[in-house]
C-alpha cells in the first residue's frame, strides 16, 4: 500500500524503501542517512526513513517527509540486479523466436525489436512489459522461492491490480521458465518506432497502479458499445462508450481485436 502523500521514488510506494536507504530532499537536497539519524529532530542513528514520524520534516528547509526521494538504496540495487537477470533471459527467449519461426511472418513489425520495459518487483515478483515485433504483453515472472516450470500452457487466471482485474495466460519458455502474460497489443501494426512502443509500455506500468483507472469489465463496455451503436443507427442520443481497461492503460492506443481482451 502506498504511503499517504508520498511523492518520491518507486512510483510513490514507500513500502519499497529499504531500511538502509539514503534519502534526499528534492527541495534543498538535504540528505537523510539512517546510519546517522537526525540530531536536530532527536532521531537516533539506525532509524530507517520509513520509521520516521509522519510529522518529521527536513531539518534544513522544513519540507515534508513525502518530498524525499531515494538517493541510494543497497537493497533496491540487489533487487534491480536480480530483475535484470530475469528479464535478460526473457528477452533472449523471444529474440530466438524473432529470428527463428517469426522471422518471415507478415505480422512482424520490422520497425520494432524485443525489449523488456519498466520491470519492477511487485509482491516479490518481477512485473513489466515485454515488447516484441508482433505483440506487447504485461509479463509476471515468479519470485525467487517459486517454481513455475509446471505451468500449463494456455491456462488462465485473473490477477488484481489497483486499476482493476486482468486476465493472464500461463506459458513456459526454455530460458525464462514459467511466466504469466496479459495481452496489450497484437499485432503491432499501429507502432511506427521502438521509441513509441517503449513510451506506451512505460505508460502502462504507471497507469496499472492508479485506482482511478478502475472501470467496468471489458465485456460490459463492449455490450454497452454495441447497444449505443444501435441507438446511433436509429438517430437516438447515446452516451459515449467507456474505454476498455487496456485503452486506459495505453493512453487510448489499444483497440482490442475481435475476441481478444486484456482484462476480465
Amino acid at each position: 500500500m502506498n504511503a499517504p502523500g508520498f511523492e518520491g521514488s518507486y512510483m510513490g510506494d514507500a513500502s519499497r524503501i529499504g531500511p538502509n536507504a539514503i534519502m534526499e530532499c528534492k527541495v534543498c537536497w538535504t540528505v537523510y542517512d539512517p546510519a546517522q539519524g537526525d540530531d536536530y529532530r532527536q532521531v537516533l542513528p539506525g532509524t530507517p526513513f520509513a520509521a520516521l514520524p509522519e510529522d518529521w520534516t527536513c531539518p534544513h528547509c522544513d519540507g515534508p517527509k513525502a518530498q524525499f526521494m531515494v538517493c541510494h538504496d543497497p537493497e533496491a540495487a540487489a533487487e534491480a540486479a536480480w530483475i535484470a537477470g530475469r528479464t535478460a533471459a526473457l528477452v533472449a527467449d523471444f529474440r530466438d523466436i524473432q529470428h527463428g519461426k517469426m522471422r518471415d511472418m507478415p505480422m512482424v513489425n520490422k520497425a520494432l525489436s524485443v525489449e523488456a520495459v519498466g520491470f519492477i518487483a511487485h509482491q516479490g515478483r518481477p512485473l513489466g512489459v515485454l515488447i516484441a515485433p508482433w505483440f506487447m504483453n504485461l509479463i509476471l515472472l515468479p519470485a525467487p522461492d517459486e517454481d513455475w516450470s509446471g505451468l500449463v500452457q494456455g491456462a488462465s487466471e485473473t490477477l488484481a491490480f489497483p486499476s482493476g482485474r486482468y486476465g493472464f495466460l500461463h506459458n513456459t519458455r526454455p530460458m525464462v521458465g514459467g511466466y504469466k502474460a496479459c495481452s496489450l497489443f497484437s499485432p503491432m501494426d499501429d507502432f511506427t518506432s521502438q521509441l513509441q512502443a517503449v513510451e506506451v509500455a512505460r505508460s502502462v506500468m504507471t497507469e496499472l497502479f492508479r485506482p482511478e483507472n478502475r472501470i467496468e469489465s471489458d465485456r460490459s463496455a463492449d455490450i454497452r458499445a454495441a447497444r449505443e451503436a444501435e441507438l446511433r443507427e436509429a438517430s437516438r442520443p447515446a452516451i459515449a462508450a467507456q474505454p476498455t481497461r487496456r485503452q486506459v492503460l495505453s493512453g487510448g492506443l489499444a483497440d482490442p481485436a475481435p475476441g481478444q481482451d486484456a482484462a476480465s
